[in-house]
């Protein structure tokens, strides 16, 4: 269990954010740490869709159960976090 920072490239979002998480967060934690500093201040609620996280570039989404340690995620690494369909 370790502070881990990431960058958070969130969807419909102008600005990146700087978003401290755990290494033993699962992929759905991690969306939810970067969606509290992006969602219902700069980008509209979908409550109909899932976030969804994949490193920047990347068209494969990590599954939303891998813990961050799990990961080939470094720190400092730029994320996506993608609405989805359920």
């Amino acid at each position: 269990m370790a502070l881990f920072p990431v960058i958070s490239n969130f969807q419909y979002d102008f600005v990146l954010q700087l978003v401290p998480v755990d290494t033993d967060n699962t992929m759905d934690e991690v969306a939810a740490a970067a969606a509290h500093h992006s969602v219902g201040r700069r980008v509209a609620p979908r409550p109909d869709k899932v976030v969804r996280v994949r490193r920047q570039g990347d068209t494969e989404f990590f599954p939303r159960n891998a813990r961050l340690h799990e990961t080939p995620i470094k720190p400092m690494e730029t994320l996506e976090f993608i609405f989805c369909e359920r």
